[in-house]
């Protein structure tokens, strides 16, 4: 259970304390580090779970609860402090929240447990969220490196995948669910 693609995950998830406190305490150099730490743990566990065939049901339900802490809780600090507009965290934190529970929801309603398959959106406003992060930390370590303009636009650009993906998990797991009542209107 414990292999290296879900210790990889599991060192994603220790660092995340120890990085928002560098945010809190303003240190962004070494804030920025961890991040691209928890990043390189992120863009390395999949493929070794593949490539290694050590994928596994812990890994599958671990690695996107990292991802989703990390980003969660990062854009939480960096609207606490300024860096990020609060209307965004709201967006992404509200979008995973709705997600979760959903799932859950479905879950006691019908006893199965869904198949949750990341959609390409879903991919895709994860890839934004982190960039959006990784820039954010960049321009709290030197404004100079990052256009002002640039973030703004990745705001509202983040925000819309963000948005888009969370309506398409929706509407599958509403789908799923009607696919679920309609089979077992028919066994009746």
């Amino acid at each position: 259970m414990l292999n290296l693609p879900n210790f990889l995950t599991l060192i994603r998830i220790m660092v995340i304390p120890f990085f928002l406190v560098l945010l809190f305490s303003q240190l962004y150099t070494e804030a920025l580090l961890i991040f691209i730490i928890g990043g390189l743990t992120d863009a390395l566990d999949g493929p070794i779970a593949r490539l290694t065939n050590q994928s596994t049901p812990v890994g599958a339900y671990l690695d996107p609860a990292a991802d989703k802490l990390l980003v969660s809780s990062s854009l939480v600090v960096l609207s606490l402090i300024g860096a990020v507009p609060a209307w965004l965290t709201i967006l992404v934190v509200s979008r995973d929240l709705i997600i979760t529970l959903g799932y859950g929801v479905l879950y006691l309603l019908t006893q199965e447990r869904m198949e949750v398959r990341p959609t390409v959106m879903g991919k895709l406003s994860t890839f934004l969220q982190l960039v959006t992060i990784t820039l954010v930390l960049v321009s709290l370590y030197d404004p100079r490196l990052v256009v002002p303009d640039l973030l703004y636009y990745l705001f509202f650009l983040t925000a819309l995948t963000t948005f888009i993906s969370g309506c398409q998990y929706v509407y599958l797991g509403l789908v799923w669910l009607q696919n679920r009542v309609s089979s077992l209107s028919r066994l009746s």
